[in-house]
């Protein structure tokens, strides 16, 4: 079976890959890497298996004594001479059927004694056991915001519409969560690495403070205000960022970086909108995922239309008031439904 077809039974029983979760090494290490910048669509899964592995402390293998192998064996062949010798006249035909028949009941036994032991180990009981990990998910619907606090003190601020795939506990030697949408991230300096997955790269950092958006047109933008950040994309590339850089990755794949004004990017968290010269499409998208409407549109939409405006946790009504002062637009509001006439 190819690893690309691999669910996380056949992960958790591969032995090349639990030698790099265990004790990895050059080859490993450099293999599943590579491998995983090739299939970003297993990432989730490989991550879930590697937790799970690392979770488990192993009992020392059961295995069979010289003697116990010697017996099982000399069982099989005495068994095989005898079926021989009871049927001297089979056919040269017969006569190889049956020694393989045998030869597959020999592998068949052994095939059940190695799945007792493998379930022997993971299924044992004991105070060495760790406790399991489990996998939350935290989703934000639009209109809304939230916080979250880790289980290493790292404090993770989720901007509406977006969705957080966390442990309960991270491992000992790596902490992975799995973001969609937009996050500020106040990562809790440690040893420990602290990676975010995303569907376009993997963001690496060991303590730091820094906003990503993953926009719905599938954009990605990273944008570091303090400490240090190194952003793997899909195709192998690799780009460290210094405090107030940003990293923008378009939908096809192109990236360059710049600054940025911290009020703007990461404004949100501390509940600041900010327009700065934004289209109307781009307005009425704020509109949207900031207060969870809906917005019609009656007009047509001139090309030169553009809005520059800051609002410090204003309701909907006072911010279409100040669109309106400038921009000229009439509005209809009725429960989440919103209609703008331009």
């Amino acid at each position: 079976m190819k690893y690309e077809d691999y669910k996380l039974e056949h992960f958790l029983c591969d032995e090349f890959f639990v030698q790099w979760v265990k004790n990895p090494d050059e080859n490993t290490k450099h293999f599943w890497e590579k491998w995983l910048v090739a299939n970003p669509h297993k990432r989730e899964i490989v991550i879930e298996a590697a937790q799970f592995i690392k979770s488990i402390t192993y009992q020392e293998r059961p295995e069979l004594s010289n003697e116990a192998y010697l017996e099982l064996f000399e069982n099989i062949i005495r068994f095989e001479e005898s079926e021989v010798s009871t049927n001297k006249k089979a056919t040269r035909e017969g006569r190889w059927f049956s020694f393989f028949s045998l030869r597959k009941v020999a592998a068949v036994l052994l095939c059940c004694f190695c799945t007792w032991v493998i379930w022997d180990i993971f299924n044992s009981s004991g105070d060495e056991a760790k406790t399991e990990i489990q996998w939350i998910t935290k989703s934000i619907p639009k209109g809304t915001k939230s916080s979250i606090g880790l289980s290493d003190g790292t404090i993770i601020h989720l901007n509406s519409g977006s969705e957080l795939i966390y442990p309960n506990e991270f491992s000992d030697s790596l902490r992975v969560v799995t973001l969609k949408g937009e996050a500020f991230f106040e990562v809790n300096k440690e040893s420990r690495p602290f990676k975010v997955q995303m569907d376009q790269a993997v963001i690496e950092v060991l303590g730091t403070e820094f906003n990503v958006n993953q926009s719905s047109n599938n954009q990605f933008a990273v944008a570091l205000v303090s400490g240090k950040v190194k952003v793997n994309d899909n195709l192998g590339n690799q780009v460290v960022l210094d405090p107030s850089e940003m990293l923008v990755m378009e939908k096809d794949g192109n990236f360059y970086k710049s600054t940025f004004d911290s009020l703007e990017i990461v404004g949100w968290k501390d509940k600041n909108l900010i327009f700065n010269e934004d289209d109307f499409s781009e307005v009425k998208s704020k509109l949207e995922n900031w207060y969870g409407i809906e917005i019609s549109v009656r007009g047509k939409v001139s090309k030169k239309w553009a809005y520059t405006g800051q609002y410090h946790d204003e309701i909907l009504k006072n911010v279409l008031e100040g669109i309106k002062q400038t921009s000229r637009i009439q509005y209809h509001i009725d429960g989440k439904k919103v209609e703008i006439t331009l």
